[in-house]
């Protein structure tokens, strides 16, 4: 396995910011007139200095800020603000006039500052915004804030997966094929300064390419260790039980039973959080930054002696698609746990096409529709034409928005299964009826019928038999608890349209709507029609006209706007209807001339 080293540089990408619409409202609203501000937390590099920043753009808003270097001198944070020699008492006074101060990185404040700003929301002259990093120490009368209720506390979770897809879209210029998205949010977990640089390293790299056939682009290799990789992984290197650690990083995932192994030193590994053991006994390491920096620091005969090869993979990808099926066949998709298939693709070496379907239907089952093309599209490099991939393939694109003829694509493959879907692709409901051959798939298109098999599938179906909005929702819960989102989404869809009390409509609706954002764009005739609604009348407008094909430009003339604001508008309503681009808009707006590409 190659690992791709690069020296320490800082890289400032111009990403526009985008997500978390929420919180940033929120933010807006506590250093409105009348309320005394927020305190925001979160793990490092989630993105919180950002948020703030955008939330008081266009504000008269003082900063401050802690640093390392200056938390034993009294009031260092402030001394922009404040004169040289001032006490507590004064210094409150003087910035009491100041209407909204921002104070970041609070927890390496100073007592004296952190006593400043605690007095401050005290007096609640002031509106503070107040950021600090969650797992390292805050000074008490920061912390004091929040557990004495003097602020509300906004504790930032690690950007969904979701918006990380429009994240990296936005700041690339360009999509990322759905495996490197995967790649990206499991390696960064969130941590989005880590994301970017990372991102950095792997285009000056020429590490990322363009995928044959598609305007995506692909990471397939090995993992920069940058500055920032080091600094988080850091320490990994000087353990004891680095042995253990090296064979776990070219080899994961090891069985307990394996001859070797010293299971003592697993469970000190365990207990220390570098090791995880599944319920399946996989040991692997608990980080993934920590194999590739292991990886990069073996030398290059120990990572010749130690690195699998892809034909000693065979085994452990049997094992993976037979836990899938077993999986399927028990309708519970919930978990996923193929780590041998996902270092394959991550590798760049061909990935069989009968693991590939497998790994396609499940994803296509779960609502991931995107990685389901993409994992398909991968079998079929591996082998063209391959029937089992072709069908899978078609299915994803045929629900999730992005229609393309199957006629116009070899690797697309209409069988029974298919036909059904590209006929409501097309708009012809009755025709997708009279072709349907799965009793559920009949459901998912409206038609009632006989139990589909699976009691959750049976749920669903005698629901919409009996005409009955709650036994849908009920159903809904279901499906969702047992990770079929796309199959929960469209039952409160349809629990929509045959609810008589309107405030339960409009509870199914956000449901619907929520689940098929999660479903990557998902576009079946249950979900149209409900997506548009959650949009802001700029939003639907400017969403509308680039639907009927106008680029930016011309939205921006037609409406009086900058270029840059359209783009926002663009980018926000893509996260709101799980839309991967434009591509995907004709399918989401009902538009009477617009026809998909």
């Amino acid at each position: 396995m190659t690992i791709f080293e690069r020296d320490a540089k800082t890289l400032e990408l111009p990403w526009p910011f985008t997500g978390r619409e929420d919180e940033l409202e929120l933010i807006r609203r506590s250093s409105a007139a009348g309320h005394h501000g927020i305190v925001v937390t979160g793990p490092v590099g989630c993105g919180k200095t950002r948020l703030v920043t955008e939330a008081v753009r266009g504000t008269d808003c003082a900063r401050v800020a802690g640093t390392p270097e200056t938390r034993h001198i009294p009031f260092a944070a402030f001394a922009p603000l404040l004169p040289e020699a001032v006490s507590l008492h004064r210094a409150v006074q003087l910035l009491s006039a100041v209407r909204l101060l921002l104070v970041d990185d609070a927890h390496l404040l100073d007592d004296a500052s952190a006593a400043l700003v605690h007095q401050l929301a005290v007096h609640g002259r002031t509106r503070l915004l107040v950021v600090a990093t969650d797992g390292v120490p805050v000074p008490g009368a920061v912390s004091r804030l929040w557990t004495g209720e003097l602020l509300p506390r906004l504790a930032l979770e690690p950007l969904p997966h979701e918006e990380t897809a429009q994240l990296l879209a936005a700041g690339l210029g360009g999509g990322l094929e759905p495996l490197t998205v995967n790649r990206l949010h499991g390696l960064c977990r969130g941590d989005l300064r880590l994301m970017r640089e990372m991102v950095g390293a792997v285009r000056d790299g020429g590490l990322l390419v363009r995928l044959p056939g598609s305007d995506d682009r692909a990471w397939r290799g090995p993992v920069p260790v940058t500055a920032t990789v080091r600094e988080r992984t850091a320490g990994v290197l000087d353990r004891p039980e680095r042995e253990t650690l090296e064979l776990l990083a070219f080899a994961e995932p090891l069985t307990l039973d394996m001859d070797g192994l010293d299971l003592r030193v697993l469970e000190n590994l365990e207990a220390e959080g570098l090791v995880r053991v599944d319920d399946h006994g996989g040991v692997r390491l608990a980080h993934p930054l920590h194999g590739p920096v292991l990886r990069a620091a073996a030398g290059r005969l120990r990572a010749r002696r130690l690195a699998r090869t892809p034909e000693q993979c065979k085994a452990a990808l049997e094992d993976e698609a037979a836990e899938l099926t077993r999986a399927m066949e028990r309708a519970d998709v919930r978990t996923l746990n193929t780590p041998v298939g996902e270092w394959l693709v991550a590798e760049g070496e061909p990935v069989p096409s009968w693991y590939a379907a497998v790994r396609a239907g499940f994803a296509r089952l779960r609502g991931e529709l995107r990685e389901a093309a993409a994992w398909a599209r991968e079998g079929l490099r591996d082998t063209a034409g391959d029937p089992a991939c072709g069908a899978e393939l078609a299915l994803a694109v045929l629900q999730s928005g992005e229609m393309t003829d199957p006629g116009a694509d070899p690797r697309l493959r209409t069988d029974p299964r298919t036909a059904p879907w590209l006929a409501a692709a097309r708009g012809d409901l009755d025709g997708a009826l009279e072709t349907v051959t799965d009793a559920y798939d009949a459901v998912r298109l409206g038609a009632p019928g006989d139990s589909p098999g699976a009691e959750v599938f049976a749920l669903h179906a005698d629901a919409l038999a009996r005409g009955d909005g709650p036994a849908l929702d009920r159903a809904a819960e279901r499906l969702e608890d047992r990770g079929f989102l796309l199959f929960a989404a469209e039952a409160s869809a349809q629990a929509v349209h045959i609810h008589s009390d309107p405030r339960a409509a409009r509870t199914s609706r956000t449901r619907a709507v929520d689940l098929a954002r999660r479903c990557q764009g998902a576009r079946t005739p249950a979900l149209s029609g409900l997506v548009l609604g959650e949009l802001t009348a700029r939003q639907r407008q400017i969403v509308t006209l680039a639907a009927a094909g106008l680029s930016n430009r011309q939205i921006a003339e037609k409406l009086t706007l900058s270029i840059r604001t359209v783009g926002n508008h663009l980018y926000s309503a893509y996260a709101r209807l799980g839309a991967g681009g434009r591509g995907a808009l004709p399918w989401l707006v009902e538009l009477p001339d617009a026809q998909p590409a």
